[in-house]
């Protein structure tokens, strides 16, 4: 199957929205489908005010056009919601290409975080923004129940997966190299950008033994390094390195509130390390009865419980997850045309695009 993948997150950003489309695409090309991504290195960008790190196209609506035309996709997915992904949908809408959506980002939650913006104005954004979708994937079903009651349709779920040959138990440990001799244990680790929404300051506020490590960058970490001083704050790793640092913890904190999933959940759990988290989306439907972690309205307390579980069970439940289980689900949400209709419709497309190509004329 011939499939567009329109997202405004991609490389070189590092999250978990972009870990999660750049694996689906990779499980889907070796599964034999042939994929074409649409994202924001290919256009002119500006940078995201407050996350000058994340870049937004601009004026790439005619050039999707185009890519489309050429590509003549059997499916359409819009994977974000920024310009690319409105550019898209306006693309899809007006051409009667159906197409599907994700909701990776507690978008309303996140923009009301950092502006005075109110949470239902975000949630009325998102559904005209995914109103047209004929599916809206979604990574667990306690999320799915929550758009449901905010009234979105059609919403189908879609898993994650964890990479258990890199997110393994048996792993150097990292911390020695670091200094880390000189730190008491346990060691506490939080993974992931550095900033308001993720709540980081409450996992550095708790009354905890041992050490906690933040590893990491984002617009936070200036100001938490100074408020916290007693927290070793080492930046962002990658690869096995990155992979170290989860095997050499003894508990992951997982402390927001926001996040729909929470891909590091599951390779803290690849490497046998606990998880300790508070009853939000991704951890209620990830952690209880697993014997991989706790989740608990006092996060202190869940994280204490961590200390008591089996690694070893930790690894098991990881071993639940996979890449290719993801992308088949993926690739069973997509809505193509049956083979006449599809043919018809490019066929229907090229002549429109010939007529106004002589009308320009």
């Amino acid at each position: 199957m011939r499939i567009v993948l329109v997202t405004d997150a991609w490389e070189p950003q590092v999250n978990g929205v972009v870990r999660t489309l750049t694996r689906t695409v990779a499980e889907c090309r070796a599964m034999g489908h042939e994929v074409e991504v649409i994202e924001p290195s290919q256009f002119k960008t500006i940078p995201c005010p407050t996350y000058p790190e994340i870049r937004l196209a601009l004026g790439a609506e005619e050039e999707i056009r185009e890519r489309l035309r050429a590509f003549e996709p059997e499916a359409v997915h819009i994977a974000t919601e920024g310009p690319l992904g409105i550019a898209t949908r306006r693309i899809c809408v007006e051409w009667k290409l159906p197409f599907t959506t994700s909701y990776h980002t507690k978008f309303p939650e996140y923009v009301s975080a950092r502006f005075p913006i109110p949470v239902q104005v975000g949630y009325a954004y998102m559904k005209w923004f995914h109103k047209p979708s004929g599916r809206l994937m979604v990574a667990t079903p306690t999320l799915r129940d929550e758009l449901v009651e905010h009234g979105f349709k059609n919403v189908s779920p879609w898993t994650r997966g964890v990479d258990t040959e890199l997110f393994r138990p048996d792993l150097e440990p990292i911390y020695k190299e670091m200094g880390g001799d000189a730190w008491p244990r346990p060691f506490f680790l939080n993974v992931g950008r550095v900033a308001v929404e993720k709540n980081i300051e409450t996992f550095l506020g708790l009354d905890l033994p041992g050490t906690k490590i933040v590893v990491g960058d984002g617009p936070a970490r200036a100001d938490l390094e100074e408020k916290y001083p007693d927290a070793k704050f080492l930046g962002a790793k990658f690869g096995e390195e990155l992979a170290r640092c989860f095997a050499d913890a003894d508990v992951f904190v997982f402390p927001s509130w926001t996040d729909t999933f929470g891909l590091v959940i599951l390779e803290a759990m690849g490497t046998g390390t606990p998880v300790a988290a508070y009853p939000a989306h991704g951890p209620i439907d990830l952690i209880p009865g697993s014997g991989a972690g706790f989740i608990d309205d006092d996060l202190k307390t869940a994280c204490l419980k961590c200390l008591e579980l089996d690694r070893k069970d930790v690894r098991s439940y990881a071993e639940k997850f996979s890449w290719r289980a993801s992308a088949e689900q993926f690739i069973e949400n997509l809505q193509p045309y049956p083979e006449p209709a599809r043919g018809r419709f490019w066929r229907r497309l090229r002549r429109v695009a010939r007529l106004r190509r002589r009308a320009a004329a």
